[in-house]
C-alpha cells in the first residue's frame, strides 16, 4: 500500500496509511441505521468516547441525516446538536474530530468546538459560503461525489461509465480547490456509495476503488450497512449488515482504500488488522 499523510487543521499531517477508521457519531432522529427519535447528548458523547477507545482515529459528527429523502434541518438546529457533542469530545479525547455537514455555518461553529476536519457530502455544491470556512481555516476536507441531492439522488442515478465519471468529478473538483487556495494535501477522496448511485455503481466502485489512488490522496469508502448490501442480501434489514459490511471494508481495502467510515469500529478494527498481516505476510507460515 502507499504511504499517505492527510494535512489538517493546525498544521498536523495525519497518517491514514496502512488504514485509518472513522467512527459514525449521528446526532440525529431519523438516520438510516442509528438515528434516535430522542437526541441524548451524554449517550451521544460516550458512544463518541467508546468508538475511539475501539480503534477509531477520527469521530464524524453529524447533526442533518443524508440518507435519501431525508428531511433537511436548519443551520442552527444543525449546530446546537452537533456542536456541544464535538466541544465535549474535543475535551475528553485524542480522536480527531470531524463535522459531517455541507453548511458553511455549521462547519465554522463544529471547528470552533474542536473539530478538525469537515465532511462534505455536495463538494461546495450546496453551499457556497462553506468554501471560504475550509479555506481560511486550514482545515481538512472530504470531498465526496454524488449525483443529485439526498431528495432526488435515488430516484433515477445513470452512468455510462461509473468510474470513469468519478474520476473526471475527482479530476476538475481537486483543480477547483487548489484554484481556489486549498491544498490538495488537505484533501482526502470518497466516491460517495449510496449517494445517485445504483446496486451496480456501487459494486463497480468498490471493485475498482484502486483506479481513484491516482489523483495521490487517501481514498475514503462509507458503504457501513447500506441499502446496497441489503438489495444483494435479499432485503436484509440494516441491522444485520455488519458481517457483509466487513467484507466491503476488506475488499475495498485490499484494492487500495485507507479510509473507512464505519457504524461498528472494534470489528472493523480487527477484520482489517487481519487483512494487513495476511497482506503484509512474506509467504512463510512455518511456526
Amino acid at each position: 500500500m502507499s504511504e499517505y499523510s492527510w494535512k489538517i487543521k493546525g498544521g498536523k499531517d495525519l497518517g491514514v496509511s496502512p488504514f485509518c477508521i472513522i467512527g459514525i457519531l449521528n446526532v440525529t432522529p431519523d438516520s438510516f441505521y442509528d438515528g434516535r427519535k430522542s437526541l441524548d447528548y451524554e449517550d451521544a458523547v460516550d458512544r463518541g468516547l467508546r468508538m475511539a477507545d475501539e480503534g477509531a482515529g477520527i469521530i464524524d459528527v453529524g447533526g442533518e441525516s443524508t440518507r435519501p429523502g431525508s428531511r433537511r434541518v436548519s443551520a442552527a438546529e444543525e449546530i446546537s446538536r452537533v456542536a456541544p457533542v464535538i466541544k465535549a469530545l474535543a475535551g475528553k479525547t485524542g480522536a480527531l474530530l470531524s463535522c459531517d455537514t455541507y453548511k458553511g455555518a455549521v462547519a465554522e461553529k463544529a471547528l470552533e468546538a474542536g473539530a478538525s476536519i469537515i465532511n462534505d457530502i455536495s463538494a461546495f455544491s450546496m453551499d457556497k459560503g462553506l468554501l471560504s470556512v475550509v479555506r481560511d481555516s486550514g482545515c481538512g476536507y472530504v470531498l465526496m461525489h454524488m449525483q443529485g441531492t439526498p431528495a432526488d439522488m435515488q430516484d433515477d442515478p445513470s452512468y455510462e461509465d461509473v468510474e470513469s465519471e468519478i474520476s473526471l468529478f475527482f479530476e476538475r473538483s481537486l483543480g477547483f480547490l487548489e484554484k481556489n487556495g486549498i491544498d490538495p494535501g488537505k484533501v482526502a477522496i470518497d466516491p460517495g456509495i449510496g449517494f445517485g448511485k445504483r446496486l451496480e455503481d456501487n459494486l463497480r466502485i468498490l471493485n475498482g476503488i484502486g483506479a481513484f489512488r491516482k489523483f495521490g490522496r487517501p481514498v475514503m469508502v462509507g458503504a457501513s450497512r447500506k441499502s446496497f448490501i441489503g438489495k444483494i442480501l435479499d432485503g436484509l434489514p440494516a441491522e444485520q449488515r455488519l458481517g457483509a459490511s466487513l467484507a466491503c471494508a476488506v475488499v475495498s481495502y485490499l484494492r487500495g482504500a485507507c479510509i473507512f467510515r464505519v457504524h461498528d469500529v472494534a470489528e472493523t478494527a480487527r477484520v482489517l488488522r487481519v487483512a494487513r498481516a495476511i497482506e503484509s505476510a512474506s509467504g512463510d507460515l512455518s511456526p
